[in-house]
């Protein structure tokens, strides 16, 4: 399907990364899911932006329970920039290699951050559902692009987020007198089932557990690298 190995990303300028995602806007499938939820897998990235380090981790958790069964980190090195619309460039190597280490792949992954609701439709969830050819979703604590009505402040209200004439995800108020999250199909799930899913692994938070652990889990992972100054495994 793709033209570069994504170990080969920093290699690219922000215009090959451009050609690369409107290359791939053409292989997403928004068809509704038709296989059960068992497993679901939640991921999570952070870094400075301004330095190479960038921690990974994905937590997996039975569904609808939200029961953790097994979570991998990993602490690697990027040289892309940090460029808005284009930060998967900078995530996606180090989640590959986190996915990798899963001893059992979940049914469909919650990635913090957009699915199809950016301006070439490619956010990270888009990205990361592609090249693994495994069902996701976008579940992000800002807008990236888009117009939307401000959903009503009840647990759950939502609002249609549009871009371009094209509804392109969900405003969903997760608690009240707080702000909404944004979600968006990634890849092989509808719309609508998006928005499902992250009701249902809503619980006292703001945040989907997938993501809300997942992001724990790589704060705890940079903590402790910082304090033990272990060098990147990759």
């Amino acid at each position: 399907m793709l033209s570069i190995n994504p170990d080969q990303y920093d290699q690219l300028t922000a215009s090959e990364a451009v050609a690369l995602q409107k290359e791939l806007r053409t292989k997403i499938n928004l068809s509704a899911l038709q296989t059960p939820i068992r497993l679901i897998g939640g991921a999570d990235i952070s870094f400075n932006k301004f330095e190479e380090t960038v921690y990974a981790g994905i937590i997996i958790l039975k569904y609808p329970g939200m029961i953790p069964v097994d979570r991998v980190s990993i602490v690697a090195t990027t040289q892309f920039p940090y460029i808005s619309g284009l930060l998967a460039f900078r995530e996606i190597p180090a989640l590959l290699k986190a996915w990798n280490k899963l001893d059992q792949k979940p049914d469909i992954m919650v990635l913090d951050g957009q699915g199809i609701a950016h301006e070439r439709r490619l956010g990270i969830a888009t990205h990361f559902g592609l090249l693994t050819d495994t069902p996701s979703v976008g579940c992000a604590k800002t807008r990236l692009t888009g117009t939307y009505t401000e959903p009503a402040d009840i647990p759950f209200a939502e609002s249609p987020l549009f871009h371009k004439n094209e509804r392109i995800g969900t405003v969903l108020r997760t608690k009240i007198k707080c702000n909404p999250v944004f979600v968006s199909p990634g890849h092989k799930v509808s719309i609508d089932q998006s928005v499902d899913i992250i009701k249902n692994c809503t619980r006292k938070y703001r945040i989907p557990e997938p993501t809300r652990l997942a992001h724990l889990l790589v704060n705890e992972i940079r903590i402790q690298h910082k304090e033990n100054n272990i060098p990147p495994l990759f």
